[in-house]
C-alpha cells in the first residue's frame, strides 16, 4: 500500500517572522503561487495571513492549497492553564475551521530564540522534578481542552526555549499525558546535538507534526564555539532544506512511514531569501522529500 503522506511547506523560506526584514518585502501570493506550482498541497500559517476563518479558507483556497498547521507562541510556564486557553482561543477556532488538525505550541516564555544579542547557552531550563510535573501537568490540560476542539497539541521542541535538548525532550514526555503530541522537527533535534532518527525511535508514537529542515554542521559548530545567539546562526545558515546538508531523510521517512506515521511533512528551513533563493530553495526540498517518498513506496511494492 501506497504511504502518500502530505507535503507542506512554510512561509519562513519566503519570508520570516522572527527577522521580518528576511524577505518582508515578499507579497504572500508570491509565496502561495510559488509553492502551489512547486507540488506542496498546503501552507502552515505566517504572520501575513489572513486570521478570519472565511478569509483564510478563500486565501487558500485560491491557489488550491490547504491550510496545514499555525505556530502558537505558549507561556505556560508562566502562565495558568485558564490564561492560555483564553488566549489561545481564537487562533485553535481558526485552526479547526479551516482543517487543520493539529497547532503548533512553541515555549516562548523566558525564551531568547528571537533576541539576536544573547547566545544559546543562556537559554531557560526547568530544573527539578516538580518543576517538569508542574508543568507537564499544564501542557496535558491545554492539549485535553484542544481536543475537544478536534485540534492536537503538536510541541516543537526549539533552540533558545526551555525544551531544546534531547533530554528536555524525554522529561517532557515523561512529564506529560498521551493527549500532547510531539513535533518532530529534524533541524533543531540535530542542533540541539541529538539525532532526530533516535528522537523518532523513542517518541514515535508520541509525534503527530513533522518539521523537515537540514542543518549544516560546520556552521552549527562555529554557533557553539563562537557563542551566537539562533538569529545569529540562522542568519550565517545554520539550517537549509532536506537535501542540502547533512541529515539523513531517508531514514527518517524511512522510519516514520514503518511507524505508520499519517500527518503533514513539512519543509522548512530559516534562510535569507537573498543568499537562499526562496523559490530555488522550496523546490529542492520538495523534489528531496517527494522523491524518497516515492522511492519507499517503490520499494515497498517491489518486495
Amino acid at each position: 500500500m501506497a504511504w502518500e503522506p502530505r507535503i507542506g511547506v512554510n512561509p519562513i523560506s519566503w519570508m520570516n517572522d522572527d527577522l521580518p526584514s528576511l524577505g518582508g518585502e515578499t507579497p504572500l501570493e508570491v509565496a502561495l503561487e510559488e509553492g502551489r506550482r512547486i507540488g506542496y498541497r498546503g501552507f502552515e500559517l505566517g504572520n501575513k495571513f489572513p486570521r478570519d476563518p472565511a478569509a483564510l479558507r478563500a486565501k487558500l483556497g485560491a491557489f488550491g492549497l490547504e491550510c496545514v498547521s499555525g505556530w502558537w507562541s505558549g507561556r505556560l510556564a508562566g502562565r495558568t492553564v485558564e490564561e492560555e486557553i483564553r488566549e489561545v482561543e481564537r487562533h485553535a477556532a481558526l485552526l479547526a475551521e479551516s482543517g487543520a488538525t493539529v497547532m503548533v505550541y512553541g515555549e516562548v516564555q523566558d525564551a531568547i530564540q528571537g533576541e539576536i544579542a544573547v547566545p544559546l547557552h543562556k537559554r531557560p531550563r526547568l530544573r527539578g522534578a516538580d518543576a517538569w510535573k508542574a508543568y507537564g501537568e499544564r501542557v496535558t490540560a491545554l492539549a485535553r481542552h484542544l481536543l475537544a476542539r478536534g485540534v492536537r497539541l503538536a510541541y516543537h521542541h526549539h533552540m533558545g526555549a526551555y525544551v531544546e535538548s534531547p533530554a528536555d525532550v524525554d522529561a517532557l514526555v515523561a512529564a506529560t499525558g498521551e493527549e500532547v503530541g510531539l513535533l518532530l522537527d529534524t533541524g533543531h533535534a540535530a542542533f540541539a546535538g541529538g539525532d532526530p532518527l533516535e528522537l523518532l525511535r523513542r517518541h514515535g508514537p508520541r509525534v503527530c507534526h513533522v518539521h523537515l529542515k537540514d542543518v549544516r554542521p560546520a556552521v552549527m559548530r562555529l554557533a557553539r564555539n563562537r557563542a551566537w545567539s539562533f538569529l545569529q546562526a540562522v542568519l550565517n545558515g545554520v539550517f537549509t532544506v532536506p537535501g542540502d546538508g547533512a541529515i539523513d531523510f531517508r531514514a527518517v521517512l524511512a522510519l516514520l512511514r514503518q511507524q505508520g506515521y499519517r500527518g503533514w511533512l513539512v519543509v522548512e528551513a530559516e534562510q535569507d531569501p537573498a543568499v537562499a533563493p526562496s523559490y530555488a530553495m522550496a523546490e529542492k526540498g520538495f523534489r528531496h522529500v517527494d522523491g524518497i517518498v516515492r522511492a519507499l513506496d517503490a520499494g515497498q511494492e517491489a518486495a
